[in-house]
């Protein structure tokens, strides 16, 4: 298993609104990535592996995990190129369980044995590799 970090402005959807859509048996399609590294990421992705679900922009705080339940595949939300193939790529994901205790940017930075977290080292990217000591930490740190 491997796991990630997906961020996702809560204004724009939450993990709130991930939990709702996992309740009513809808997969959400983790869609609109356009950054080429984040859309590897999710081609690197298997069936099963866990992704910390991370507000951006207001929060900044890892609030929950959610698991991919569909390998990548062309995202329904992308243009195709000039030779017709859409390059862009997406998972499908449903929520797992909220972090009791969220934990915030702040706290991740001021950890040393997180420095290396893609989270902190490329800040821009939208979905990023966490390693098992970085997942198992978060998890702790977060009251699991």
């Amino acid at each position: 298993m491997a796991y990630w970090l997906m961020k996702s402005e809560p204004d724009v959807f939450s993990f709130d609104d991930m939990v709702a859509k996992t309740k009513r048996g809808e997969p959400e399609q983790w869609h609109g990535v356009r950054n080429y590294t984040a859309r590897n990421n999710m081609m690197a992705m298997q069936l099963g592996d866990l992704a910390f679900f991370y507000h951006s922009n207001i929060g900044k705080e890892i609030v929950g995990i959610i698991k991919v339940i569909a390998l990548a595949h062309p995202d329904s939300t992308a243009e195709p190129n000039d030779n017709g193939k859409i390059v862009w790529q997406c998972v499908d994901v449903e929520a797992v369980k909220p972090l009791p205790k969220p934990v915030t940017l702040a706290t991740v930075k001021a950890t040393p044995e997180l420095a290396e977290l893609e989270l902190v080292k490329y800040s821009r990217l939208s979905v990023s590799k966490v390693s098992e000591d970085e997942w198992n930490l978060i998890c702790k740190m977060g009251g699991l």
